[in-house]
C-alpha cells in the first residue's frame, strides 16, 4: 500500500494540516501518522551551507592567501543537535519503502523551498525518485486548506523558485565568508572577534552610517518667525504667520523684533482668500513592508516584532493572510471571497459600519485592488473569512489586526475630501529702522475633512482638521467664516527664534522604506511599487537584516532610533567607496534573483557574477585595509587599578600592553540587550546614567527602559544594575509603552 508523506515548516502547521487530512492520527516522535498520510516537520532551518572548515583543513585558519573560498559544490550540514534528532525522523520516513509521493508543504515562498530542498537533498532522497508536489498556501483557514491539497502542484513547476532560493543562500555565503574573513585578518589588531560583512547587511550599514554622517556633519543655524493673532470686528480670532514672498524664516532676531514691533496693535486687511478641494484616496493594501512601517510609525513595534505577530495571526489564530508577501494587490478569482471577509469583520463593534458599508456596495471599487500581474507568490495581506475570536490574541496580535482589518475595509470606501482655505492678511506700518511704511504679509492656513470617506474607517470624521504645523505656513486650522478686504485687528504678536535641525536618525519604517527602494527616498506608492524588485533584501528577510546588525554591535536601538555604534562606523569609514557597501548593487542583486525565479535569467550566470564579486571583494579589503590601525578607545580609568578601560569582544574591561589588568569587567550584554561604549563610558565617570537606558527586554520578551548604576557589592564584585525604585524592591520592570513613547518622542520632535 503506498503512502504520502507530507513535510510541514513547523510543527503547528503539521498539526492544522492533519485536521484537513483523513485520520485517525496517531502521534509519534516527530511525526504524526494517518492511514494514507505522513506528516513530519521541519522545525525551520534543519539543514543549512556547510562553514568553510568543512571543505578542507586549510580553512580553519583564516589567512588572506585562501581567499576567495568558492566550492564547486556546496556541503549541506544539520544545524546543531537539537535538529540532528528531527532531521533523523524526516531521513528515516523519507526512506520508507511504502512512502512514494512526498509533499512539499513548507512556507510558500523562497525559503520555504529552500528549507525542502536542503532537507529533501541532505536525505538523499533524490535518487528514490519519488512523486514530489507542492501544497501553496496563501491563508491557513480550513477552506483554504483543502482547496490548496485539491490543487497540489508538480515540484517541477516551481524549479526556479528553488533555483533562486538556492542562489540567494549560495550568494549570501560567498560573499559574507569570504569579505568577513578578509576584513577580519587585515583589521585583527584593531577589532575583537569578526569583523562581521554581508551581500545585504553591509550595504544597510552603510545606509545607517551615511546618515551618521549627516548628522555628525549638520551645524545648526538659527532663524526666527513672526507669528500673530488677529480678530476680525466681531470678534472672530484666527492666527497667521509672517512670509516676505515664499519665506517665512529671518535671518536675523533684529529684523524679527523689529517687524514685530511695527505691527503690535496694528490693524490688517484680508487681500487673499482662496478655497481649494482636495481629494485623498484611500492607502492600498498591505504587504509585509509597509505593514512593519506603519506599525513602527504608530506603535513603535520593531519590524521582527511587527512580523512575529503577523505570522502568529496567519498560523495560530487563521486571521490574516500569508504575511511574508511583496505585493499589494489581490487576483481576479478572490473577488467573491471580499464580501464575506467584510462580513466576519462586521461581527466586531469597531469595524461595524464599515463593514456594512462594503458589503452594501452593488460593485465594489476594484481597480486600484484587483491585478493579477502584480502579484507573485502571494497577494496582499487581509483578514480571513474565518472565525478567529479577538479576545483569545495577544496585544501585539489585535494591534496588527486592526490596521490591516482597517486598510481592508478602507480601501473600498470612497475618497476623503478636505477643504483647503489659504487667507493673507496685510498689516502696513511703519517699520524699523527706517520707519518706511512696509506691507507685511501673514499666512494663514486651514484644512478641513468634510467629507470622511476611507478615512470615517479609521475614527476621523467631518469638521476634524490636521491641525500640523511646519515652518512654511503655520499649522492648519479650523477658521472662522473671513471674506476678502475684511478688516482685523493684531491682537498679539511676538516673534520665536527657532534652530535649523539635523536629519533624522532612521527607524525601522524608515529604514524598511529606505532598504526597499535600495537607499532612494520615495514616499509615492506608485514609485516604490516600480522600485520593490530592485529593493536591498525581500520582505521575509529585512526584519532579520536590521536585528543582524543589532546582534553583531553595528546598530542600537536608542527609543525607535537606529544608531551606528562607533564599531559600525569604523566599519564603514575603513571600507569606504566599496561595491560592498553599494544598496544600488545590492538592489539590482535582489533583481536578479527575482529574474531566476521568473525564469527570465540564469542561475549559474549569476552565481559566476558573484564568485567574480567575491574575488574582487577580496582583493580590494587586501590593499586597502593591509596597513589599517584604530587606536582602541579608552572610555575612562578602571575604578580598581585606574589603567584604561577598553571595549573587547564580550565587554568592557581594563588592560595595558604590560599588564592584562585587575579583573574589573562591565559585560555587554544586560537583559536582552549589548550596552554600547556611550553608555559604559557614563558608567565608569559617574557610576551612573542620568537618563534611561532604552532597548532592554524581561523574560518575556518585553521591552522596558531603566537607569544603569555601577555598583560593588559585598564581595567587591563590581555589577551594572538597574538603578530604579522597582529593581531596589525586587520587582518585576514595567513593560514600556510603546504608543505613549511615541507620542512624546513626536511631541519633543
Amino acid at each position: 500500500m503506498s503512502r504520502t508523506l507530507v513535510i510541514a515548516e513547523k510543527p503547528s502547521v503539521g498539526r492544522d494540516i492533519s485536521r484537513v487530512l483523513p485520520g485517525p492520527w496517531q502521534k509519534q516522535e516527530g511525526y504524526l501518522e494517518g492511514p494514507d498520510h505522513t506528516i513530519t516537520w521541519a522545525v525551520g532551518h534543519l539543514v543549512q551551507l556547510a562553514e568553510p572548515e568543512e571543505y578542507g583543513d586549510q580553512f580553519k585558519k583564516w589567512r588572506m592567501a585562501d581567499l576567495p573560498i568558492v566550492p564547486p559544490a556546496f556541503k549541506l550540514v544539520v544545524r546543531d543537535e537539537r535538529s540532528k534528532k528531527q532531521m533523523s525522523v524526516v531521513t528515516k520516513l523519507l526512506k520508507q519503502d511504502d512512502v512514494d509521493t512526498v509533499i512539499n508543504a513548507c512556507d510558500a515562498g523562497r525559503e520555504g523551498e529552500l528549507i525542502f530542498a536542503y532537507l529533501y537533498e541532505k536525505a538523499g532522497a533524490a535518487k528514490r525518485g519519488l512523486k514530489v508536489q507542492r501544497l501553496w498556501l496563501s491563508s491557513m483557514t480550513k477552506a483554504a486548506m483543502e482547496e490548496a491539497f485539491a490543487n497540489l502542484r508538480p515540484a517541477a513547476d516551481l524549479q526556479t523558485l528553488e533555483e533562486a532560493a538556492r542562489s540567494r543562500s549560495e550568494a549570501d555565503w560567498i560573499v559574507g565568508m569570504n569579505a568577513t574573513r578578509a576584513a577580519t585578518i587585515r583589521l585583527r589588531s584593531s577589532f575583537d572577534g569578526a569583523v562581521s560583512l554581508g551581500r545585504v547587511q553591509t550595504p544597510t550599514l552603510a545606509i545607517l552610517a551615511k546618515r551618521e554622517e549627516e548628522i555628525a556633519a549638520f551645524v545648526p543655524e538659527p532663524y526666527w518667525l513672526v507669528d500673530a493673532k488677529f480678530r476680525t470686528d466681531d470678534n472672530r480670532g484666527y492666527e497667521g504667520r509672517l512670509h516676505q514672498g515664499a519665506e517665512p524664516r529671518l535671518k536675523t532676531a533684529e529684523e524679527a523684533e523689529a517687524i514685530a514691533a511695527a505691527v503690535k496693535d496694528g490693524r490688517g486687511e484680508i487681500t487673499k482668500l482662496e478655497k481649494t478641494t482636495r481629494k485623498e484616496i484611500a492607502p492600498m493594501l498591505y504587504d509585509l513592508t509597509s505593514l512593519q512601517r506603519d506599525a513602527n510609525t504608530r506603535f513603535g513595534f520593531s519590524a521582527r516584532r511587527t512580523l512575529a505577530a503577523a505570522q502568529k495571526l496567519y498560523e495560530e489564530h487563521k486571521a490574516l493572510t500569508y504575511p511574508r508577501t511583496n505585493s499589494r494587490y489581490l487576483t481576479s478569482d478572490m473577488i467573491p471571497e471580499l464580501k464575506p471577509v467584510a462580513a466576519r469583520l462586521e461581527e466586531r463593534a469597531e469595524f461595524k459600519k464599515a463593514a456594512q458599508y462594503v458589503q452594501a456596495l452593488p460593485e465594489l471599487p476594484l481597480a486600484r485592488v484587483v491585478d493579477d500581474e502584480k502579484v507573485g507568490d502571494h497577494h496582499a495581506i487581509i483578514p480571513t473569512d474565518a472565525t478567529h475570536p479577538v479576545d483569545k490574541m495577544g496585544d501585539d496580535e489585535r494591534r496588527i489586526y486592526d490596521l490591516v482589518s482597517r486598510r481592508f475595509l478602507a480601501v473600498f470606501h470612497p475618497v476623503a475630501v478636505f477643504e483647503n482655505t489659504r487667507v493673507e492678511t496685510t498689516v502696513e506700518a511703519p517699520t524699523a529702522p527706517s520707519n518706511e511704511v512696509l506691507a507685511h504679509v501673514f499666512r494663514t492656513r486651514g484644512r478641513v475633512l468634510v467629507e470622511a470617506g476611507w478615512r470615517g474607517v479609521y475614527g476621523e470624521m467631518p469638521e476634524g482638521n490636521a491641525d500640523k504645523d511646519d515652518d512654511d505656513a503655520g499649522k492648519d486650522q479650523t477658521l472662522p467664516k473671513l471674506e476678502k478686504g475684511e478688516q482685523a485687528n493684531v491682537e498679539h504678536v511676538e516673534s520665536l527664534e527657532k534652530e535649523t535641525k539635523p536629519p533624522r536618525r532612521y527607524s525601522d519604517a524608515s529604514l524598511l522604506g529606505a532598504m526597499e527602494t535600495a537607499g532612494k527616498l520615495v514616499d509615492d506608492d506608485a514609485a516604490r511599487e516600480a522600485m520593490k524588485e530592485s529593493g536591498i533584501g525581500t520582505p521575509a528577510t529585512r526584519a532579520a537584516i536590521i536585528e543582524r546588525l543589532i546582534d553583531v554591535g553595528y546598530v542600537e536601538r536608542d527609543g525607535r532610533a537606529l544608531v551606528v555604534t562607533e564599531k559600525g562606523t569604523n566599519v564603514i569609514r575603513l571600507l569606504g567607496e566599496n561595491l560592498l557597501t553599494s544598496p544600488g548593487l545590492t538592489g539590482e542583486w535582489e533583481k536578479r534573483l527575482a529574474a531566476i525565479e521568473a525564469g527570465e535569467d540564469r542561475r549559474e550566470a549569476f552565481m559566476g557574477d558573484i564568485a567574480k564579486f567575491a574575488e574582487k571583494t577580496v582583493l580590494e579589503l587586501d590593499e586597502n585595509l593591509k596597513d589599517v590601525r584604530i587606536p582602541r578607545a579608552n572610555l575612562g580609568p578602571c575604578p580598581v587599578c585606574g589603567q584604561d578601560i577598553i571595549e573587547n569582544r564580550k565587554g568592557y574591561s581594563c588592560w595595558s600592553r604590560e599588564d592584562p589588568g585587575c579583573g574589573f569587567v562591565i559585560w555587554k550584554a544586560k537583559a536582552g540587550k549589548t550596552l554600547s561604549a556611550q553608555v559604559v563610558r557614563e558608567l565608569i565617570r559617574y557610576s551612573r546614567t542620568a537618563q534611561q537606558v532604552t532597548g532592554f527586554r524581561g523574560r518575556s520578551g518585553r521591552p522596558f527602559r531603566a537607569r544603569l548604576a555601577l555598583m560593588q557589592n559585598e564581595e567587591g564584585r563590581w555589577r551594572t544594575e538597574f538603578d530604579e525604585a522597582w529593581a531596589k524592591e525586587g520587582e518585576k520592570p514595567p513593560a514600556t509603552d510603546v504608543t505613549a513613547e511615541n507620542a512624546a518622542e513626536a511631541q519633543a520632535a
